[in-house]
């Protein structure tokens, strides 16, 4: 017996109220596995494909390319066979359990943000659901060496099983690692900055059309806004709106912390196969300091003032196109070394595209590094709801006066953004005492576990 089904947008996180649908990977017609990607979604948080509920034949699209609507909306109606009706929506109007079947698309978007396409003859080639992903993990393959046959050259999950059955995994498991260690050794230019989390790769670029062709030094230029711009647009909008910002900011002398992290970088490096930049000593005295003053983190709810258990600390990671802020989870709970690593994996993800909802959702006091790229000095945007923000500026050597006589120090600015609703000048300014003496107080001798 067959069943017509509406696949719905999901709860995928609790403050997440609609989505956009930026683009329909299935068309009325085609059959659909259960998590295969139909359709990509926008949020506020990622950007991810959503997978099927069910496995049957896509019947019909409820909501067009670019149209934003609430959670819980019927996107599009599926018509399965049988037993599967029991995972979705009866579209008649009669309704089926759909909480495991919430929860599975969860798990697989908590798996999946989408990949860039790389190859223009094939066009669905960069992009591989849940599912796929998952057989790649577990037989440690090279989803590049797997060949697709698809739509649009994409890798279906019988393209990866046949890939394992024919033998090739084993040699595709040994020349990925080959590659990655001569890739590694043999091109500096595919090395990421190492002085903050800011990334180098050159962006996707954003869509151009020069008016007046014929003379384009007369003509003007179109950019078209991205769902990701936008919303940070709104964002920053609501943001400056709601919140009167206030701003403040210290001198740090880290001549020593230069010293202690010039002496422990290369053997981190071989120990634990990630950079040890600045931000990770930063994010220490950060955590330490809001435990001393715990009403730096906190949210304002018109009638009481929030203070969060938790020390969720949100970076602001920048590309040439875009800014994200995925969170570092109980911050307090890590040392130096295990924020060096949570740095480097969230600026991994970033670079890759795969940051997942989880990955963004939960910051509670923002930490931006602006001097990965030369700046002394900024006055940051809170990151909305939050308390306060804070930037690490670049690390200079300048002359100052100890004791009378001029010395040459490395020196560096930290500034803040506060929520004067919530935060006043006294209790920021030894805020960023406390982090200024956290951060004096490394020394040659202070460890990372």
């Amino acid at each position: 017996m067959k069943t017509m089904i509406e696949i719905v947008v999901p709860q995928l996180a609790e403050s997440l109220v609609s989505a956009t649908i930026d683009k329909w990977l299935k068309q009325p017609g085609d059959w659909v596995d259960i998590y295969e990607p139909i359709c990509e979604i926008l949020t506020d948080k990622v950007n991810a494909e959503l997978p099927s509920t069910v496995s049957g034949t896509l019947m019909k699209i409820l909501v067009g390319n670019g149209e934003t609507v609430p959670v819980g909306t019927p996107i599009a109606i599926m018509e399965v066979e049988g037993e599967a009706a029991d995972t979705g929506t009866v579209a008649s109007g009669g309704t089926a359990n759909t909480t495991s079947a919430t929860a599975h698309v969860g798990a697989a978007l908590s798996t999946s943000a989408g990949t860039a396409i790389s190859d223009a003859d094939a066009p669905m080639r960069g992009r591989f659901s849940p599912a796929v992903q998952q057989l790649a993990t577990e037989h440690n393959l090279r989803l590049s060496e797997v060949p697709g046959t698809g739509l649009g050259g994409r890798i279906t999950r019988k393209d990866v099983l046949a890939f394992v059955a024919s033998g090739a995994a084993g040699k595709s498991s040994g020349a990925s690692q080959a590659t990655q260690v001569s890739s590694a050794s043999m091109d500096p230019k595919a090395q990421v900055r190492s002085s903050g989390i800011h990334l180098s790769e050159s962006p996707r670029l954003p869509k151009i059309e020069v008016e007046g062709s014929n003379a384009p030094s007369r003509g003007e230029t179109f950019i078209d806004v991205t769902p990701i711009r936008s919303t940070i647009a709104r964002n920053m909008r609501q943001s400056v709106s709601e919140i009167p910002h206030a701003w403040t900011m210290i001198e740090v002398d880290v001549t020593n912390l230069v010293l202690l992290r010039n002496k422990l970088k290369d053997e981190f490096m071989k120990r634990e196969g990630v950079n040890l930049t600045y931000l990770a000593f930063l994010l220490k005295a950060v955590v330490n300091a809001i435990k001393d003053f715990p009403i730096m983190n906190s949210v304002w709810a018109v009638d009481k003032i929030i203070v969060k258990r938790d020390i969720n600390i949100s970076l602001a990671v920048g590309t040439e196109d875009s800014v994200m802020t995925p969170v570092i989870k109980n911050a307090d709970h890590k040392n130096v070394a295990g924020l060096a690593k949570e740095i480097e994996e969230l600026a991994r993800k970033t670079r890759e595209g795969k940051l997942t909802l989880s990955d963004m959702h939960g910051g509670t006091f923002t930490v931006n590094n602006t001097g990965s790229f030369g700046s002394i000095l900024s006055y940051p945007i809170i990151n909305y709801p939050q308390a306060a923000i804070l930037t690490f500026e670049s690390i200079v050597k300048r002359p100052v006066v100890i004791n009378d006589m001029i010395a040459v120090r490395s020196m560096a600015n930290l500034c803040l953004s506060l929520d004067h609703r919530i935060l006043d000048g006294v209790i920021c300014g030894r805020f960023l005492q406390r982090v200024k003496e956290n951060l004096e107080s490394f020394t040659t001798d202070s460890k990372l576990y």
